[in-house]
């Protein structure tokens, strides 16, 4: 299977070492900062879908159930025989979802930094799919990426990128990242993306801060990582989770405050922290359709549809290219 292949072991390590980098690099900065990607090892996906069933966690749900009601829709638009690359597939519940409409979808790449859950999924997806040639590509997106050759003809290729994950980008890393895609989809393909829209600040800051302390656990669990695969004598209970909307920036923070001043080393280099020390750990970003369109045309990109709930909580969004 792809997974026990030398180049997907490779991948393994480069992503190891690739993390030691990244957390050192992050905090060395001011203020210093853990990249988002990094919550999500086993443990971390696991918790994630926790925060997915929560009464406070609206994005998921709300989402899916935009998914339920118009993907009927959403496949006539992309059409039969698609390649369908998604981002950040995890546990693939929108994916099944997606795919069980596509009229005969003849490819599919989904990438992901855990490769174990990947090749988990490709799995259901290859016995619910016989028909469909399933890549699973264990890498960073956050990188330009190389997809595996497919052997089944296609007709268009449709990025597919749900969770509102889009908002966990800055403005410029946003661009960027869209700017990618439109040479990965070409003048034909599609992108078909999920974004949280701006609604009332309690709403948004109950969806981070919920009551059973699970997005609290979340966030803690990066300090988990460092000390568990770093080695690093760092302990979580030193930090405290912190979440708020930041309505000048649009945008969801979450932090971790530093509870007493201690220093440590990681890999080999000293690292101090100061009481009442911010680590940024995430931002996710709210959208009005109109910010999203604008940024979209920046890269050449243009709304052809949307899709909303009822309550106008959470948006999906076909792009296509503006030469289509």
């Amino acid at each position: 299977m792809y997974a026990e292949s030398p180049y997907s072991e490779s991948i393994v390590t480069q992503t190891q070492q690739q993390f030691e980098r990244e957390i050192l690099e992050g905090l060395k900065q001011h203020p210093k900062r853990i990249h988002s990607k990094y919550f999500y090892d086993a443990r971390g996906a696991e918790l994630f879908e926790e925060i997915c069933t929560l009464p406070e966690y609206y994005p998921t749900r709300t989402e899916i159930g935009i998914l339920q009601t118009y993907l009927t829709e959403i496949a006539a638009t992309i059409g039969p025989h698609a390649r369908i690359i998604e981002f950040g597939s995890g546990e693939g519940i929108k994916t099944k979802l997606l795919l069980d409409h596509l009229d005969r979808p003849s490819v599919y790449i989904p990438v992901d930094i855990s490769h174990l859950q990947l090749e988990a999924t490709a799995s259901i997806l290859r016995q619910a799919h016989p028909g469909l040639e399933v890549l699973p590509l264990a890498q960073d997106y956050t990188v330009p990426i190389r997809l595996p050759k497919a052997c089944s003809a296609f007709n268009r290729t449709v990025v597919f990128f749900p969770g509102s994950t889009i908002g966990n980008f800055e403005v410029q890393e946003a661009e960027q990242f869209l700017k990618m895609t439109t040479t990965l989809i070409g003048e034909t393909g599609k992108l078909l993306v999920g974004i949280d829209l701006v609604k009332d600040r309690p709403t948004i800051e109950r969806a981070y801060n919920d009551s059973e302390g699970v997005t609290a656990q979340f966030n803690l669990h990066l300090i988990e990582r460092v000390r568990d695969e770093l080695g690093a004598n760092i302990d979580p209970r030193d930090f405290e989770h912190f979440a708020f909307f930041n309505e000048a920036e649009s945008r969801i923070e979450m932090h971790l405050i530093v509870k007493r001043a201690f220093e440590t080393m990681i890999a080999g280099e000293r690292i101090v922290f100061s009481e009442g020390e911010h680590i940024i750990t995430e931002y996710s970003h709210k959208f009005t359709l109109g910010a999203f369109e604008a940024l979209a045309a920046k890269v050449g990109l243009k709304l052809e549809q949307v899709w909303q709930d009822e309550k106008k909580y959470f948006a999906e969004v076909l792009l296509g290219s503006v030469g289509d």
